[in-house]
């Protein structure tokens, strides 16, 4: 069974800031910040907090003597220099700790994995501290199981998204569009996408001629008679179209290249990273695609192929090819909001067709 694992902010925001950074925060699925609650004055939120408040739900004690507040997880920051400080945090934890904090500088993995490997049989929680998202990625990953929390210190809601999918549990607002319109126009450059991931049925990219507007292309994991399966491809579409990055800027897709990292959805919304091994432009007969999802309208332009899908919502494909006026298909879309360098200004005015 694996652990349930936590991204734990240390908003590095002023207290101007904080108005707008906490809703940003639990809008995103954080749950626990990295803060003294007195600095929250009047302010509502539903976060828990960590500090060494003992009005904080998670208390990070300053010794191992120190009293213990009442119904409060206690916990203490360890900095970790030597195979000693390792021996130091398992015999205090055996104690009675619910959680230790661990702070590594030089050698990051090493003294994780020992700790890990110590500390794993008995019910103390362990939080590393992170000051990039990459290491994020690490902390997580480390011998496979990672650490039960990382406190990330951070103030942009875009690198905490980024996080966030590594830890498998952002998701996006998948809906029914319905097909409004399907036109062959002619030749165009489309993009192949191959990740260096294996991708499973019922996922894909989101693609679409409108950053707000996005269709879920599926991979290629389903072969035919004619075409043998690649389910490391997703045939996303024309050059110009957006697709989602993890940290939830937009790219065309002319720009993406071998190193760089693209979202991965299934039909539920459920959202993963993966790394492109190489991107194919090449020059194939095109249909545009037109859909509505309420009031919005959005289209893509796509190969005119057999191999190119969408996924309904029962979760059964269907091939551009046979897509007619009426079907519908999942796409995840809301109200226009203005992009800059592929970064959402959500006072900017839009208007895209």
């Amino acid at each position: 069974m694996s652990k349930t694992r936590e991204l734990i902010i240390l908003p590095k925001v002023n207290q101007a800031q904080l108005t707008k950074f906490l809703p940003q925060l639990e809008e995103e699925g954080i749950k626990t910040i990295f803060l003294d609650p007195k600095k929250l004055g009047k302010k509502k939120t539903k976060l828990k907090t960590i500090s060494t408040s003992n009005s904080s739900n998670y208390v990070v004690l300053e010794k191992e003597n120190s009293t213990k507040p009442k119904g409060k997880k206690i916990g203490i920051k360890f900095e970790v220099l030597s195979n000693v400080d390792i021996d130091n945090v398992l015999s205090i934890s055996k104690k009675g700790l619910d959680f230790v904090i661990i702070e590594v500088k030089d050698w990051k993995i090493i003294p994780l994995e020992n700790i890990i490997a110590k500390l794993h049989k008995i019910h103390t929680k362990i939080f590393a501290i992170a000051r990039t998202p990459e290491e994020v990625r690490k902390m997580f990953s480390i011998l496979e199981v990672g650490v039960d929390g990382v406190i990330f210190s951070t103030s942009s809601i875009n690198e905490v998204r980024e996080a966030m999918v590594y830890l498998g549990t952002r998701s996006f607002d998948m809906k029914p569009a319905k097909i409004l319109e399907i036109k062959e126009v002619g030749d165009g450059e489309r993009v192949c996408v191959d990740t260096a991931s294996m991708l499973h049925k019922g996922e894909g990219m989101l693609i679409g001629s409108r950053s707000n507007f996005l269709f879920l292309v599926h991979n290629e994991s389903v072969g035919s008679s004619f075409t043998s399966p690649r389910p490391f491809r997703v045939n996303a579409g024309a050059v110009h179209c957006y697709t989602l990055s993890p940290d939830g800027t937009t790219n065309y897709l002319s720009e993406v290249e071998t190193g760089s990292e693209v979202l991965i959805l299934n039909s539920k919304g459920k959202a993963r990273r993966a790394t492109v091994g190489r991107s194919k432009i090449e020059r194939r007969p095109m249909l545009m695609i037109k859909a509505s999802v309420g009031n919005e309208i959005g289209g893509i332009i796509a190969q005119d192929a057999e191999t190119i899908r969408f996924v309904k919502p029962s979760g059964q494909l269907v091939s551009v090819t046979h897509l007619k006026k009426g079907d519908i298909v999942m796409a995840h879309a809301k109200p226009a909001t203005g992009r800059h360098f592929g970064m959402e200004v959500s006072d900017e005015y839009i208007l895209e067709k």
